[in-house]
């Protein structure tokens, strides 16, 4: 209940005055029956702007550490994501993306739709990074249809580190639903999940426009923390 009273009246609202977001495509988001949309994932504004414009409730699967933070700010985070449905999703190891895949399944067994990101994390820099193969795992064994969405302008309203977003348009783009039938039996083949994966994100690429980089946007966000330089306490004088 709490979703729609968020969605209808209190956040929705306040979202589509502020950033009067350019709908674009939303006739492919189906009426009714299960079905996956799978965007980039540019900003933590993301997570509101998109389910802000859909009808229908659809459920993320969103990392373990929006559930599990520390003190007042991560208890109210919790909270908040708990009570708007959202699945978390610890991300660490195949096991973990095993158990993802199967809260994923859950959903699109009800015939609900299920909201991806399949860069696995916001991208550090503003381009498309590689896709990871869970989204076609759950395509291919679900047997529903892929529907890809670009987010167009967060990053520039909230990038990685800004905790309160710009006030600027964005555009929210929905193409043609991806149809994987012709997959089916073959989610546990490495070459069909791959080729499902690419698929799904070359359709991202030609709603966003953005630059493409085939790594994983995970490596690429630890390879920068590594090239850091380490700051050392000042000594007394």
């Amino acid at each position: 209940m709490f979703y729609y009273v968020l969605k209808y009246v209190l956040l929705g609202p306040l979202l589509r005055l502020l950033f009067r977001p350019r709908i674009e495509g939303i006739e492919h988001i189906p009426e009714d029956g299960a079905a996956i949309v799978a965007g980039n994932h540019l900003s933590f504004s993301d997570h509101f702007l998109m389910p802000a414009i859909i009808k229908r409730r659809i459920t993320f699967l969103a990392k373990a550490e929006y559930f599990t933070g520390p003190g007042i700010k991560g208890r109210l985070t919790a909270a908040f994501f708990h009570s708007i449905g959202q699945i978390p999703v610890d991300r660490s190891g195949k096991e973990a993306g095993k158990a993802a895949i199967r809260e994923g399944l859950g959903v699109l067994r009800r015939g609900e739709l299920l909201g991806i990101y399949p860069e696995g994390t916001r991208s550090p820099d503003g381009r498309l990074y590689k896709g990871k193969v869970g989204v076609a795992v759950m395509a291919i064994k679900a047997g529903v249809p892929v529907i890809p969405c670009a987010m167009v302008g967060t990053f520039e309203i909230q990038p990685p580190g800004q905790t309160v977003p710009r006030i600027k348009r964005v555009t929210i783009r929905f193409g043609e639903p991806l149809d994987f039938s012709r997959y089916a039996g073959l989610e546990d083949r490495k070459a069909a999940i791959r080729a499902v994966t690419d698929e799904i994100m070359y359709a991202i690429l030609g709603l966003s426009e953005q630059e493409y980089v085939d790594e994983y946007a995970v490596k690429v966000k630890a390879s920068q923390t590594a090239e850091q330089p380490r700051k050392f306490p000042r000594r007394p004088s």
